[in-house]
């Protein structure tokens, strides 16, 4: 063989087997930085619990980039299912009634409902059915379907005849009074079970939870339960926003398939986005709330820890959970964080305020923005519609502030959550839990799972394994929780102290992580769509107990900018 040749053969093979070993690195890494979403074996889902410092927020995985779905439909519940216990009371309301009622209905607010029906020209029984009847047309097994709604109130019509009879002995009631409310399924309310999309839970029949039980005072009716991203999307790991066993895939109305719904109240966003509801309750430990209701074009508001009680509803995390509300407008979650709020003496974080019922609904009106002064991220403002809606708040009297963002890690975020729902998913399911459910802690979950894992858990629970692998005690949670909350806090106080500030503007949950360690409530607004038609939100921030504040500031944008638009395929 000629010597050139042999040189060429020989560097050949060199860069063969250098191109070989980088591929098998290529490859090493991927498997270890990613999650695969063709590999169905729970065990290469699975992860271990590092002693590192984890800077990974919860936040980062409540938004995903589309990918394709493994599963579609509930393998567990079917229109039939949900439909056959009201089907009968649904009879006599036809396609005609509902084409009627369309134009008084369709993306009307809450208050505009509560006048169609003063004057005579609506009632809440028809309104509960008209909701009633597009959740069964629309949401599953057709070609529009969502899978947004995981049941139904069996008696919600019953109870809706009721406000109507009740309603003139009622002048002063409340706005959320006979309104439809969808529930997020990990809020327990009667007569439905709450479930977290979980097939381990779907006979938890329970009481009302403390905010269920508030809403139920102020007047509102619960119309069923919203699918979810399962267990609050702390579960699996590599599944896709929006997917619950039991629940099947939720998916976005501006993008079937195309567009992320968010996670993890995937359903009650998607839901309202659809006009399946007059508004719905989401929960929220880091983005849950904030991302779905960006991706869905419509209003979510994350309130201070303690201000929604958390009793009774299945929790990540006592530090840091929340319920808050989602809906099409600003002045509808306002009327819904007021009828949900209230002190709870079984809520360790309760808040105990002294407003009256109205407060947080009533005097929104004036321009809220003029001489408020909001810090504006630098490298977002490359984003045309951040960019745009700032320019909206600088015309209404704003003053913006560019800043860098406070260099602040979140060290054993993950740790946080983990050794809080180790603990709180015992305590929920021994004193709210209904005592037939064989299920009292994360182990038994996964035990339960591998049953069956290409039922109960296709993509794997990888999550779960994690909070039981972890051997963090109780004083290591405490040092975790009292670092994550001074970073945040010094996250936004630092500029908020040094330029003066009164809130901090952001896009859709990109500082979820963030405002959930700090316990800072943020409120987000649709503010435009993407050239993909990927609807995005502008999200204000501000210190605890400013949600008043924050829905002030939020509905002068929203009246000012007009940003939202209805999905189209869903008129």
């Amino acid at each position: 063989m000629p010597l050139a040749t042999l040189k060429i053969n020989n560097a050949f093979n060199f860069f063969s087997r250098v191109s070989q070993v980088l591929i098998l690195l290529v490859f090493v890494f991927l498997l270890s930085s990613c999650k695969n979403s063709n590999n169905k074996k729970e065990e290469a889902l699975d992860v271990e619990v590092s002693e590192s410092d984890d800077s990974t927020d919860i936040s980062a995985i409540s938004t995903k980039q589309f990918r394709e779905f493994e599963v579609l439909d509930s393998r567990h519940i079917s229109r039939l299912d949900i439909w056959t216990p009201i089907n009968s009371a649904m009879s006599d309301f036809t396609a005609e009634d509902y084409e009627r009622l369309k134009p008084l209905v369709l993306d009307q607010d809450i208050l505009t409902l509560q006048s169609h029906i003063t004057k005579g020209n609506l009632s809440y029984e028809l309104l509960t059915k008209f909701y009633l009847y597009r959740i069964r047309e629309f949401d599953r097994e057709n070609d529009l379907s969502l899978n947004s709604v995981i049941s139904i109130n069996p008696t919600v019509i019953v109870e809706a005849k009721m406000k109507d009879q009740e309603l003139k002995y009622n002048p002063n009631r409340h706005a959320i009074y006979g309104m439809p409310i969808l529930l997020k399924d990990n809020v327990n309310a009667s007569g439905m079970s709450t479930t977290a999309g979980a097939v381990a839970l779907r006979d938890n029949r329970t009481s009302d939870a403390f905010l269920v039980q508030q809403i139920k005072k102020s007047g509102g009716l619960i119309l069923g339960k919203a699918n979810l991203s399962e267990w609050a999307y702390f579960f699996c790991g590599n599944c896709p926003s929006g997917y619950s066993a039991l629940g099947g895939q939720t998916l976005n109305p501006y993008g079937r398939k195309m567009i992320d719904t968010g996670g993890s109240s995937s359903g009650s966003a998607v839901a309202v986005a659809a006009n399946f509801c007059a508004a719905a309750v989401g929960s929220e430990t880091s983005g849950s709330i904030l991302s779905p209701s960006s991706q869905n074009s419509v209003v979510g508001l994350k309130p201070t820890v303690g201000l929604v009680s958390r009793s009774g509803v299945i929790p990540i995390s006592e530090t840091l959970d929340t319920a808050g509300p989602i809906a099409k407008t600003v002045g509808d979650a306002a009327i819904l964080l007021d009828a949900m709020y209230g002190y709870d003496k079984d809520d360790k974080k309760a808040i105990r305020t002294n407003h009256s019922k109205g407060f947080y609904y009533s005097n929104l009106e004036k321009n809220a923005l003029e001489g408020k002064r909001f810090a504006a991220v630098k490298r977002l403002m490359e984003d045309s519609l951040y960019l745009e809606a700032v320019e909206k708040l600088k015309e209404l009297g704003a003053t913006i502030v560019e800043i860098d963002e406070t260099e602040a890690s979140l060290p054993n975020f993950l740790r946080l959550l983990n050794l809080d729902m180790k603990k709180d998913l015992p305590a929920y399911m021994s004193n709210y839990a209904n005592p037939s459910v064989k299920i009292s802690n994360v182990q038994d979950v996964i035990n339960f799972n591998s049953l069956d894992s290409i039922n109960f858990m296709p993509y794997g629970q990888a999550l779960f394994r994690g909070i039981v692998s972890d051997k963090g005690d109780t004083q290591y949670l405490r040092r975790i929780r009292d670092t994550l909350k001074t970073n945040g806090r010094k996250f936004f106080e630092q500029p908020f102290n040094a330029d003066n500030l009164d809130g901090f503007l952001s896009i859709n949950n990109y500082h979820a992580g963030y405002a959930a360690v700090a316990e800072y409530p943020a409120i987000t607004v649709p503010m435009g769509y993407a050239e993909n038609g990927a609807p995005k939100g502008l999200t204000f921030i501000a210190r605890p107990n400013q949600e008043k504040n924050l829905l002030k500031w939020a509905k002068s944008y929203e009246q000012a900018s007009k940003k939202r638009i209805a999905p189209k395929n869903y008129n």
